[in-house]
Parts: C-alpha cells; sequence; structure tokens
C-alpha cells in the first residue's frame, strides 16, 4: 500500500480558512482520487477557487479531474467531460470541455460508477498525451506565496 500523500503547505494554508465539514469532504475525495490513481500528480492553484487538479504529467493540460472548493460546496471536475463517456449521465455543466459532479456528501462519489468515470478520464489522459511524463507520484504547488 502506497504511503498517504501529504496536503501541500501552501494549500493547507487557504483550506484551514474553510469549514470543517468542507475540509473532510475534500480530504476525503482527494484520499479517493489518489487510491485510484496513485500515479497521479497533483497540481494546486488558489484562483477564485482552492483547486487541485490531478494530472497525468506536471502540465494542466494532461489533467484528468479535479476538485475545486469554493465558499460553501465543492465540485469533483473533469477536464476533458465533453469527451468522456458517461454512460451514467453524472456529468452536469455547459462548457466546451470541463464538466463536474456537484459534491456534498462522500456518497456524490463513492460509487462503482464515479470510480470507474475517473479511472476513464486518467486513461482518456494517458492515450491523449503527446509525450510521456518523467514525473509520477508528486504535488507541484502553483499558488503564489
Amino acid at each position: 500500500m502506497k504511503a498517504k500523500r501529504e496536503i501541500h503547505p501552501h494549500f493547507h494554508h487557504y483550506l484551514q480558512h474553510k469549514e470543517q465539514p468542507l475540509i473532510a469532504l475534500y480530504t476525503d475525495l482527494r484520499e479517493y482520487i489518489l487510491d485510484i490513481y496513485p500515479d497521479g500528480n497533483e497540481l494546486i492553484y488558489h484562483t477564485h477557487a482552492l483547486t487541485s487538479v490531478f494530472s497525468i504529467s506536471d502540465k494542466l493540460g494532461d489533467a484528468f479531474c479535479m476538485i475545486n472548493i469554493y465558499a460553501s460546496h465543492l465540485n469533483l471536475g473533469f477536464n476533458k467531460g465533453t469527451l468522456l463517456q458517461d454512460p451514467n449521465n453524472l456529468l452536469e455543466g455547459t462548457g466546451k470541455l470541463i464538466r463536474h459532479i456537484p459534491v456534498e456528501k462522500p456518497d456524490d462519489y463513492r460509487t462503482d460508477e464515479v470510480k470507474e468515470l475517473i479511472a476513464h478520464a486518467a486513461a482518456f489522459a494517458v492515450n491523449d498525451a503527446t509525450k510521456p511524463s518523467k514525473v509520477f507520484g508528486t504535488t507541484i504547488s502553483k499558488i503564489k506565496v
């Protein structure tokens, strides 16, 4: 079993200002994604939302999913959601590429259907990549400190 990946200090700095139920939900969802794809890299951002992006490389363009934390809720986003097969109609949104699943409780993502969607999104990203990554299983801060 792979060791649990700690939350990066830059991200933790902003995360600690969120409500405890939101922090717990984010932490559980993050661990769930990393259990499904442990070699994924986590790119962290703080813009209009506090965001963990999971990528097969160190590039945003190779991302397969993300967790966006807003003031009172979070979403499980899929960077190329419109290109994914979604037979269970889990994905919401109207953008050109990105789709998401609203998350209010672990039951919103701890399902076989969501697990398959995350795995499918990662496999899609691997097949869509233009060159192999040299970076695996690490967290990369894009947060300006």
